[in-house]
C-alpha cells in the first residue's frame, strides 16, 4: 500500500477566524479502503492518449504532447519513439502567467508533466533512457535552485501569480532540486532546506490549507492546481508530501460536502466565459475524483469525463487516493447537514444543505468585475440521472446577468432568490394551489415551490405527504406579502431574508429572530451548523 493510504483519523486545521481567535476544523484523513490496482476508466484514458501520434514537428509547442508521452510510457508502448521525442524537445518559453510583457509564458504547463514523467519512470531505464533523463534534467526542466517566485513575471514583484502557476513552477523547481540531491549532487543550489525552498513550499501549502484557494472551483485552472499538488504529494520530502496531501484532503472534503453523487455546480472563480457551462458532472475536480474512484471498491457510478481526459490521466496514474469519509459523503449524505465555506475578501462563499436524498447548492454572488467570481443558479440535486442545468430544479437572480445576482439565499432545506424558479421538463406538480406547487422526486422527496413577482422560494422535505405539506405551508405562511421577507416551516422555525440584499452580504437575515452573521467575507473556512462526523 502506498504512503497515502494510511490510517489517520483526521487532520485538525487551525483557522484564524474573523474575531482573531483560532478554531479547529476537522478534515477526515482515515484511509482503510483497499483500493483496486486496476481501473477500467484509467486504462481507457491511457489507451486514448497512447493511441495518438507524436507530432515531431510540434514537440515544443504547448499542448498535450507530454501527456501522450506519459500515456505511452504507462502502457509501455512506442518506447523508442517516446524517448526520441523527449530528446528532441526544446524549451519553448518561460514559466509564469502569459501576458503582454511575458509573451513566452506558460512553460510551466509543460514543465509539470515532464516532472511527473521523470519521477514516475526514474528507476526504469528500459522505459526512460539515461540519455532522455539527462536531457530532461539539463535542458527541459528549467527551474532550479532557491529563486522561489510568487509574483507574475515582469510585474516588479507587485502582482501575485495565480495558484496554478505558482504550484506548477515552484513545485517543479523544488522537485528538480530534490532529484539532483537524491542522485548525488549535494551542492547548496539543490539543497531545498539550505536554499529555503522547503520552508517556502511548506508555507505556501499551509496558506492554502488554512485560507482556502483563490482559484476555487476554477475551470480550467483547478485541474492544474490539483496536478501540481499530486506531484508534491507523490515525490516530495515527507514534510512537503504530507502538507500537499493535507491541501488535497481539504479540497476533496469540501468537494464532497458540495457534491451529490458527483453532481457539482458551485460558484467558481476566473474565466467569465465559463459561466455558460451547463454540465453538472464534468467540472475538473469531479474528473479527478472519478479517476480516483475508478479504483475504489464501490458501486458503479457516472464515469463521464467529457473533454477533461487530460486530468483523468494524471489523477489515475498518481498514488493519491481520497479519505474514506470523502468517498462516503459524495454518495451518502447520512441524516443531512448545513455547511458554509468562506473564501475571504472580494469573494463569495459556498453554502450547502443536504438531506438523505438531496443537496441544495447556493449559487453565490459576483463581487465586482475584478473579483472574477462567477455566480451560478442555486441548484437542487436529486437522486436521478440529471447531468445538465435544464434537467434540475434551480433558482436564479433577477434577469439574465449573473454579475448582478445574489444567489446566497440558502439555509437548511430552504432557498430563496429574487428571480425565477425553474422546474425541469417532465415534472408535474402533485398538488398546486395559488402561488404554491409541490413536486415529487425519487425517494419520496417533496419539492415545494413558491413563485411570485421578484421572488422565488424552493423548499425540500423528505418522508411527507404532498397534500399535508401544502396545507401546512399555507397555514403557517398565509400572507403573500410576508413571504417576500419571511418563511415559517411547519415545525415552527422562522427564516427572515432579503432577496434584494447587496452582493456583499448573505441573503439570510435571521433564524427564529436571532440575527445571523451576514458578512461572508469574514466567514471561517469551514463552518458546520449540523455535524456530519459521527
Amino acid at each position: 500500500m502506498n504512503k497515502t493510504i494510511k490510517s489517520i483519523l483526521i487532520i485538525t486545521i487551525t483557522i484564524l477566524s474573523k474575531n482573531g481567535h483560532c478554531q479547529s476544523t476537522e478534515i477526515p484523513q482515515q484511509r482503510t479502503l483497499i483500493w483496486n490496482t486496476e481501473s477500467t476508466l484509467a486504462n481507457k484514458v491511457y489507451q486514448s492518449f497512447a493511441s495518438k501520434k507524436i507530432n515531431f514537428d510540434k514537440l515544443s509547442e504547448r499542448g498535450n504532447t507530454p501527456r501522450i508521452l506519459l500515456a505511452k510510457l504507462l502502457l509501455k508502448q512506442d518506447i523508442e519513439a517516446v524517448n526520441n521525442a523527449i530528446q528532441q524537445m526544446k524549451v519553448r518559453g518561460v514559466t509564469g502567467s502569459h501576458w503582454a510583457l511575458n509573451p513566452k509564458g506558460d512553460y510551466d504547463f509543460t514543465l509539470m508533466p515532464l516532472t511527473t514523467i521523470l519521477f514516475l519512470f526514474d528507476n526504469q531505464p528500459d522505459l526512460l533512457y539515461p540519455k532522455t533523463k539527462e536531457h530532461l534534467i539539463n535542458t527541459l526542466l528549467t527551474e532550479e535552485g532557491g529563486k522561489y517566485r510568487r509574483a507574475t513575471p515582469r510585474t516588479l514583484g507587485l502582482v501575485a501569480d495565480t495558484e496554478n502557476h505558482i504550484l506548477m513552477t515552484e513545485g517543479s523547481r523544488y522537485l528538480k532540486n530534490r532529484w539532483q540531491m537524491l542522485h548525488g549532487d549535494l551542492s547548496p543550489t539543490y539543497d531545498n532546506v539550505a536554499n529555503g525552498m522547503e520552508n517556502k513550499i511548506l508555507a505556501y501549502l499551509n496558506h492554502m490549507k488554512t485560507n482556502g484557494l483563490y482559484e476555487y472551483n476554477s475551470i480550467p485552472y483547478i485541474g492544474y492546481t490539483i496536478a501540481a499538488l499530486l506531484n508534491l504529494e507523490a515525490f516530495a520530502s515527507e514534510k512537503v508530501s504530507t502538507e500537499a496531501r493535507n491541501v488535497l484532503d481539504y479540497m476533496n472534503w469540501t468537494y464532497a460536502m458540495g457534491a451529490y453523487k458527483l453532481k457539482h455546480y458551485p460558484p467558481m472563480r476566473r474565466r467569465y466565459e465559463k459561466a455558460k457551462i451547463q454540465e453538472l458532472t464534468t467540472d475538473y475536480q469531479s474528473v479527478f475524483v472519478k479517476a480516483w474512484l475508478s479504483y475504489a471498491p464501490i458501486e458503479p457510478f457516472n464515469t463521464d469525463i467529457s473533454n477533461a481526459e487530460v486530468h483523468a490521466l494524471v489523477g489515475s496514474c498518481m498514488p493519491y487516493r481520497p479519505a474514506d469519509k470523502v468517498v462516503e459523503v459524495i454518495f451518502n449524505k447520512g441524516s443531512g447537514y448545513f455547511i458554509k465555506l468562506g473564501h475571504g475578501k472580494k469573494s463569495c462563499p459556498e453554502i450547502f444543505t443536504a438531506g438523505k436524498h438531496f443537496l441544495l447548492s447556493a449559487g453565490g454572488a459576483n463581487q465586482g468585475k475584478h473579483s472574477l467570481v462567477i455566480a451560478r443558479p442555486t441548484m437542487l440535486f436529486l437522486n436521478d440521472k440529471a447531468d445538465k442545468l435544464p434537467e434540475t430544479f434551480h433558482l436564479t437572480g433577477r434577469g439574465n446577468d449573473f454579475m448582478k445576482w445574489n444567489n446566497t439565499g440558502v439555509y437548511k432545506n430552504f432557498a430563496c432568490a429574487s428571480g425565477k424558479v425553474f422546474v425541469p421538463e417532465g415534472f408535474k406538480p402533485v398538488i398546486k394551489r395559488n402561488s404554491w406547487a409541490v413536486y415529487e422526486g425519487n425517494n419520496n422527496v417533496k419539492i415545494a415551490v413558491y413563485a411570485a413577482e421578484d421572488i422565488g422560494l424552493m423548499l425540500v422535505f423528505e418522508d411527507t405527504k404532498a397534500e399535508e405539506l401544502l396545507a401546512n405551508l399555507e397555514k403557517f405562511n398565509p400572507n403573500d406579502e410576508q413571504l417576500k421577507t419571511q418563511f415559517q416551516f411547519p415545525d415552527g422555525q422562522i427564516i427572515n431574508y432579503d432577496v434584494n440584499t447587496p452582493q456583499n452580504k448573505w441573503v439570510i437575515q435571521s433564524v427564529d429572530g436571532k440575527s445571523v452573521d451576514r458578512d461572508f467575507h469574514k466567514w471561517e473556512l469551514i463552518n458546520y451548523e449540523s455535524r456530519i462526523f459521527k
